[in-house]
């Protein structure tokens, strides 16, 4: 067995790297602050949810699989860093699926 003749003088060293967590710019109910994504998702969501999926990097045919504005959101959350969880996200896109695809494109209009 053999043993350390020399004495340690510094510690090993360890990285960390932090990130700030942000909030939704605005409200799932703000449906109305920003008209044209307000009538967009009103009348013709199909569309407004292949924007959304694409302007996130996603196929345009996402928006119709089941589920998949509930994973959509999800990522757009975790993109921008923005805190809540995939049960908060479930709960918006299964009882105000409407307002919460409005809330995805005004975030990806916001943040550019």
């Amino acid at each position: 067995m053999s043993y350390q003749t020399e004495a340690m003088t510094s510690q090993p060293q360890m990285t960390v790297t932090s990130y700030t967590v942000s909030h939704w710019s605005s409200d799932v109910c703000d449906c109305c602050e920003d008209c044209g994504i307000c009538l967009c998702g009103a009348f013709i969501p199909c569309i407004l949810g292949c924007k959304v999926a694409q302007d996130n990097g996603d196929s345009c045919c996402l928006p119709f699989l089941p589920g998949a504005m509930i994973a959509l959101r999800t990522s757009i959350r975790d993109k921008y860093r923005i805190n809540g969880s995939v049960c908060d996200d479930w709960v918006i896109m299964t009882c105000c699926g409407l307002c919460g695809l409005c809330q995805m494109a005004r975030e990806q209009k916001a943040r550019g």
